[in-house]
């Protein structure tokens, strides 16, 4: 569904993603396998499956509301809204807009001069779950309930339909007629999800809460009850397509701290994971259990998951050293771990690059970062490959860094746009430093405080716990202890940002945060790390001269998420503040809570650098604006920012924006938006570092489901294996 929608729940839930037959007549540099590691499904033909069953399927948090247009609709809506309500278009494996023939028989742009004109052309058997077919009026009432001018919808976002000039029936029978007052490149992404008008009519329904429920629907399934913390769907019996395959589906609640032991307890079928409880579903392979009885111990292995084996207790129990107080508990321990392991192996990790990016933030409305000669230099001084490397590698996929603020790799049109901005080089860093004016020497040297606060009474995080002269994530060093790289081992790796950090934002200008990783910071404990300027206890500022203007160290507010699941967002901002040493450059990390992180800190402007994740967009021109729009002044005074959090922005990128909303042309507006795509990057507010991780653990014989990044599900395949 278009991802338009989807920003206002950066927590991607677990995506059950299937593929779709692509479209012909698309030009030729669309055309191609997606790229490695797009998907990771069970494919499986319908008649392959039994007929009937529930799925159980994890998301984040019981939704609120079932209208996905509401400010407060999360992912859980989205996922809800798909099963039950018509898409006009889905999105294939490389994040292109597939026409859905379940509920079009083609649509098209028919006139554009002298205004736009799209006839939609609804397929005969579509009719909502009450009888009445879909039509013209159901069309009419969604855009003028999201077309921004009844307050009483307090809709999220209005896009494209604030372009809408007229909608009514079309020449023939199941036609309608859609007329644009200005062009809109994006016309494929309105109407998905499709409302009926008794939901669109009535403002008090469509703002209803979501234990209301959604009485009328039009997809494969159907909503039979909302009860706390989850919500059951059932077969549409007025539905005309492919019947589904389960007969159930229920959308349970389960934070992402307990996915692993709702796993084991045998409550869920289908869960996006962390990296940690994805290693213990890889570990109990067949090939890797017989290793770890081998082994004989019952230590964590490698992957950072108790073998499943009890060579430890046995040994101990032969030579008599265990006593039996002290045996007793090791038994219990390894029947736990046993048992556990023995759960986990029924399921089994599906693995892809989620369609959603981590990037580091810098706010530049005030301190040094104001300074674009500084933000870029902070840009150069951060090893992106480093970093994509460490999250990416240790599940074994493709660790390149992203090149892109608007598109993804394999997208069409994805360019690597990073050239703009330059390759990491410590030395162009400096330059750039000190050509602003913050220069090394002197006074600038760091002393030695030991733990000592600085001038201003604030102790500065140097975040970390070695001595090492050098920084194995920038300088492919190994580990002096272990021999191993830090950065690609993962027996000490926990980042896998698997749901870092993503930031969403309504029209009211909030936003909410989470992460659903859990692995354990290797690294150094949670708490205060060792002062930066403890050289004789961190050994790494004698590497540079803390650079100084005035006096003034160069000091920036590294505000991270504080929780638990958040560790992965830890050890990626401990790993750029060790970068950011090179250059001189001190940092203050600042551990928030996840709940206040984005609406007290991101969306007010309360930190100088962060990290947090957006979704990728089939629809670059329309979802990419208001994240990277230059603000604008308010009446009384204050700074419009829309959704853009780093508050860097040119009148040239919004130029381009605009030119390329209004080009009806796929090719020309996607050239547009590669040239904001540059800009962006030489303003250096925001640094693109990886693609996410997509880790789900599905249980065996569940099919046409898994990790499936950018591509529309398609529920009424998903089945249990006969």
């Amino acid at each position: 569904m278009p991802l338009t929608k989807r920003r206002r729940a950066m927590l991607l839930a677990a995506g059950v993603m299937l593929p779709l037959p692509v479209l012909t007549g698309c030009s030729s540099d669309d055309d191609g396998p997606p790229p490695p590691a797009a998907w990771d499904i069970a494919s499986a033909p319908r008649s392959g499956t039994t007929g009937t069953g529930t799925l159980r399927w994890a998301l984040d948090a019981a939704p609120t509301t079932l209208n996905a247009f509401q400010k407060t609709a999360d992912t859980g809506t989205q996922r809800i809204a798909g099963a039950v309500l018509p898409s006009l278009y889905t999105l294939d494996a490389r994040g292109r807009p597939q026409r859905n023939g379940d509920y079009l028989t083609a649509a098209d742009v028919t006139s554009s001069d002298p205004k736009q004109v799209v006839v939609y052309k609804l397929n005969p058997k579509a009719v909502w779950s009450d009888g009445r077919p879909i039509g013209a009026e159901d069309f009419q009432a969604q855009w003028r309930a999201l077309r921004g001018t009844d307050e009483a919808y307090g809709t999220a976002r209005n896009a494209g339909y604030d372009r809408i000039a007229k909608i009514e029936p079309g020449d023939k029978e199941h036609e309608v007629k859609v007329t644009f007052a200005k062009p809109y490149t994006d016309w494929r992404s309105l109407f998905t999800p499709l409302y009926p008008k008794s939901v669109m009519a009535n403002p008090a329904v469509f703002t209803a809460p979501a234990d209301k429920g959604l009485a009328v629907g039009a997809g494969p399934f159907m909503v039979r009850e909302v009860s706390d913390g989850s919500v059951t769907l059932v077969r549409n019996p007025r539905w005309w397509g492919d019947r589904a395959r389960l007969s159930r589906v229920v959308f349970q609640a389960v934070p992402a701290e307990k996915r692993a032991e709702a796993l084991i307890a045998g409550r869920l079928d289908l869960a996006e994971v962390d990296q940690s409880t994805a290693r213990r579903i890889q570990v109990t392979a067949p090939d890797k259990q017989a290793a770890g009885a081998k082994k004989g111990s019952s230590a964590p292995g490698k992957a950072g998951a108790p073998e499943p084996s009890t060579g430890g207790r046995e040994a101990a129990g032969a030579e008599g050293r265990a006593e039996g107080g002290a045996e007793g508990r090791a038994t219990g321990d390894t029947d736990k771990n046993r048992s556990q392991t023995r759960a986990l192996s029924r399921f089994t990790l599906r693995k892809a690059l989620d369609s959603a990016y981590t990037q580091l933030a810098l706010n530049g409305t005030k301190g040094p970062l104001a300074d674009e000669r500084v933000r870029r230099a902070v840009a150069r001084a951060i090893d992106r490959k480093a970093l994509a490397k460490l999250v990416l590698k240790p599940m074994g996929l493709p660790s390149e860094p992203l090149g892109n603020h608007l598109l993804m790799a394999g997208q069409p049109g994805y360019k690597d746009h990073s050239g703009a901005l330059g390759d990491k080089d410590t030395n162009a860093a400096q330059s750039l430093l000190a050509d602003a004016g913050w220069r090394a020497g002197g006074a600038g040297r760091q002393k030695a405080l030991d733990g000592k606060t600085d001038d201003r009474g604030r102790r500065h995080s140097a975040p970390t716990a070695t001595a090492t002269a050098t920084d194995p994530a920038t300088d492919g060093a190994t580990d002096p202890a272990t021999g191993t790289d830090p950065a690609t081992d993962p027996a000490t790796d926990p980042a896998t940002d698997s749901a870092s950090g993503s930031a969403s934002q309504s029209a009211s200008g909030t936003a909410s945060a989470s992460a659903s990783a859990s692995a354990t910071n290797s690294e150094r404990p949670s708490d205060a790390a060792p002062a930066a300027g403890d050289a004789g206890r961190s050994g790494r500022l004698g590497e540079a001269a803390v650079v100084r203007k005035k006096g003034r160290p160069l000091v920036l507010r590294f505000v991270l998420p504080d929780d638990r699941t958040a560790a992965p967002l830890s050890t990626v901002g401990e790993r750029i503040a060790r970068m950011l040493e090179k250059i001189g450059v001190r940092t203050e990390i600042t551990k928030v809570s996840g709940e206040s992180y984005f609406r007290d800190h991101i969306a007010t402007g309360d930190y100088d650098l962060a990290l947090y994740s957006w979704p990728a967009s089939a629809y670059p021109a329309t979802d990419g604006r208001p994240i990277y729009a230059k603000p604008q002044p308010a009446a009384d005074g204050s700074l419009v920012v829309e959704q853009n959090y780093t508050r860097v922005g040119t009148d040239q990128i919004d130029q381009f924006f605009d030119q390329a909303l209004s080009e009806l042309d796929g090719g020309a507006s996607r050239s547009l938006v590669s040239r904001a795509d540059s800009r962006i990057w030489a303003a250096a507010g925001s640094i693109p570092l990886y693609q996410r991780p997509q880790l789900i653990a599905m249980r065996k014989g569940l099919v046409n489901a898994g990790a499936f990044g950018f591509a529309t599900p398609r529920y009424q395949d998903i089945g249990f294996r006969r």
